[in-house]
Parts: structure tokens; C-alpha cells; sequence
């Protein structure tokens, strides 16, 4: 018989990842579970707190799963490698005034690099994870591509439009096929003990969801006061630091005025929140960098796409076209609300992605359908 393949399985102790193990065992491919140790332990709380992606309940749960299994099990530790590339850049980002994806960061860095070396150490072909979104090879391209999930409420494509060929040839998540309640009903079937446990939907890293308590104790120089200004440079008043608010935030802004007020722009190099109205907030044409494409080599000419500028809305009808520098301009055919500079702009057409990038502003240099200028620091 040949010698059955080897597949590395991301397990994080959750209903996902480990019916992920429980399904390619019964492919028959030759599994190891591993559970990346990422929760470094000078964190509050680290590896306490309950539910956490490496917590000891996960680690528990995740062991429970393998043995049932019957499977090798491992706790890596990859503390380092984590802080450096996820949180670390996470904290960065947000005193320049961008607001970052940790778990874009994460698949990257980690996931789909750091686990994929370490799977080939063991030589292992494939690394599996729990992510709800279709890879294969499509013949119509020449291509390894990325599909939404048949589940769109849980589909996670916009957090993998980074993933390069080589590595999209060496992974697997065969939970892209179903749904959630099917995931939950075939664990059941099993009789895994997790079938029913909860989603976790927090940043793995930051204690409560808190990102502007976790900066101001991991990162001290993020609280860095100044001032609020509106679109004109009047001082409005003063806020904490630019890392601590985010494009189209009403609340928490310790200022009056007879209109809503809403961030619009953060200014790190003059330390300033730029406030405006509701209306100032949405942006038409947006600039995007470090992209990747996925389903194509690259973007030569102008295409109609749908595009997220964020994980959880639907995509947008836009044209994507390559202006300098590599960077893609992507114009909406509505206004979008709060384009955020440092978050991910994913393009598809239909349910293939076909890539993505870092959205880098829609400030002056970026004129809407109408020639006018674009939310940002419009007047100043």
C-alpha cells in the first residue's frame, strides 16, 4: 500500500479544527495534531483565561480530541515568533493611526509559515486548519485558488487573500463544503466533546476584547495625548491617543457639538483625531497596498470586482485597477463608510478571490467619481 500523507492539523481545541482531524483521518491521511502555544506569558492572565486559543482549557479540549482520534499530539511554542510578527506589528499599526487585522498577521506569519515549516520538519505535505473557505486547484486558471465558503455567514476568504501559491499547493480545510450546523452536527455524530462549544470571537491575544487596555499596558508610548480638531484644524478638544480611536467612531469622544461628530481621520504625524459629519466619513475610491492575487498573477488592466473593507459586511461592486508603486486603486461604485487605513480591502468576483491589500487612504490624493476630494483631511 503507499504510504498514506501526511497532513499537520492546527488544533486549537475547538469544534472546527478538531472535526477537521476527525475528517481527514477518515480520508486517510496520516495526522498530527498541534497546538500552537502563541500566548506569551508575561500577558495578564496567560494561558488562564478561559476559552483562549492556547488557554489550558484548549490545550485539554485539544488533547481529548487527538487521543479519541488516535493521533499524535503536540504543544508547540511559537511565544516569539507571535509577539514579534502579530503582536508587536498590532501595536505598531495602531500608534501610526491604522487599525490592524491581527488574524490576517496571524495566518501569514504563523498559521501558514511558521506551522508550515515546522510541518515540513516532520515531513508532513499539508497543513490543516479549521478555516471555513475552499482552496484547490483550478484548471480554468492554472491556478491554486480560493473560493468563499458554502457557509457565508461563516466564510473566513478575506482573512486568507494573502496566502501565496506554494503555500495554497500545502494546505487544507475541508470545512469549507459545509456549515456550521453541519460542523456541529457531525462532531456530535462523533461524540466529540466539543460539538457545542462556543465560537470564540475575541482577539486571541487581547484580555476582554479591551485593545485600548492592552495597548496601554503592553505599549506604553500609544498613550500619547493631543489634540481633536475637525476638518477645518479648530480645536475641538483633546483625546488619549491617536491609537486609541478608529475611522467612523461617534462614542468615547469627550466633545459637544450641536451635530454628531465622527471620527474621520487620524493624523500620527501632528498627533491629531480629525473629527467631521456622518457624510465626511464615507469615501468612494480607496489605494491599497501590499497586495497579493490569488486566482491571477497580478492586476495588468482595470477589472470588475466585488470588494470588503472590512471581515464582516458584504462585498461591494468596484473597479480595481494597478496605478504606480504596485498599488491598486479601487473605485466603489457607492460610497463605502469608514475605509480605515491598515485594514484589508479583499477583492472577489462571484465566490473566487481574487486577491487583496492594505488600504492605505482615501485622503486627498484620492478624488471621488465626482472629482472632489475624499474623506480625509479634506480642507486642511
Amino acid at each position: 500500500m503507499p504510504q498514506a500523507r501526511r497532513v499537520v492539523v492546527a488544533m486549537s481545541g475547538g469544534v472546527d479544527s478538531s472535526l477537521t482531524a476527525a475528517l481527514l483521518k477518515e480520508q486517510g491521511y496520516d495526522c498530527i495534531g498541534i497546538t500552537m502555544q502563541i500566548w506569551p506569558s508575561f500577558l495578564p492572565a496567560a494561558g488562564e483565561a478561559e476559552g483562549g486559543c492556547c488557554s489550558l482549557s484548549a490545550v485539554e479540549d485539544a488533547r481529548r480530541v487527538a487521543m479519541k482520534l488516535g493521533i499524535p499530539y503536540y504543544v508547540l511554542n511559537f511565544q516569539g515568533v507571535f509577539t514579534e510578527k502579530v503582536i508587536d506589528k498590532f501595536c505598531e499599526e495602531y500608534t501610526r493611526g491604522r487599525t490592524p487585522n491581527p488574524c490576517i498577521e496571524c495566518n501569514r506569519e504563523i498559521k501558514f509559515a511558521a506551522l508550515l515549516q515546522k510541518a515540513r520538519e516532520l515531513d508532513a505535505e499539508y497543513v490543516a486548519t479549521g478555516h471555513y473557505a475552499r482552496i484547490g486547484f483550478d484548471a480554468r486558471y492554472g491556478r491554486y485558488t480560493i473560493r468563499r465558503a458554502l457557509d457565508l455567514a461563516k466564510d473566513q476568504s478575506y482573512v486568507l487573500y494573502n496566502l501565496t501559491q506554494d503555500q495554497l499547493r500545502h494546505i487544507l480545510m475541508p470545512l469549507g463544503e459545509y456549515t456550521k450546523v453541519q460542523t456541529r452536527r457531525m462532531a456530535a455524530e462523533r461524540k466529540m466533546a466539543v460539538a457545542d462549544k462556543p465560537d470564540s470571537q475575541e482577539i486571541c491575544f487581547v484580555p476582554d476584547n479591551d485593545y485600548r487596555g492592552f495597548l496601554k499596558f503592553y505599549w506604553p508610548p500609544a498613550a500619547k495625548p493631543g489634540k481633536i480638531v475637525d476638518l477645518k484644524g479648530r480645536e475641538l478638544g483633546t483625546h488619549e491617543g491617536v491609537a486609541f480611536y478608529t475611522v467612523g467612531q461617534r462614542k468615547g469622544l469627550g466633545i459637544s457639538s450641536r451635530e454628531p461628530l465622527y471620527v474621520v481621520a487620524l493624523d500620527p504625524a501632528r498627533n491629531e483625531v480629525v473629527v467631521g459629519s456622518n457624510e465626511a466619513v464615507f469615501a468612494r475610491r480607496l489605494k491599497a497596498s501590499h497586495n497579493n492575487f490569488v486566482a491571477v498573477e497580478s492586476l495588468t488592466e482595470a477589472m470588475e470586482v466585488t470588494a470588503k473593507i472590512r471581515y464582516n459586511i458584504k462585498p461591494a461592486p468596484a473597479v480595481i485597477e494597478p496605478v504606480e508603486g504596485g498599488r491598486v486603486l479601487v473605485t466603489f461604485k457607492d460610497p463605502q463608510r469608514a475605509v480605515t487605513p491598515g485594514q484589508a480591502v479583499v477583492y472577489y468576483q462571484g465566490d473566487l478571490l481574487i486577491g487583496g491589500g492594505v488600504i492605505e487612504g482615501s485622503g486627498p490624493d484620492v478624488p471621488d467619481a465626482e472629482g472632489e476630494r475624499a474623506a480625509g483631511f479634506a480642507g486642511r
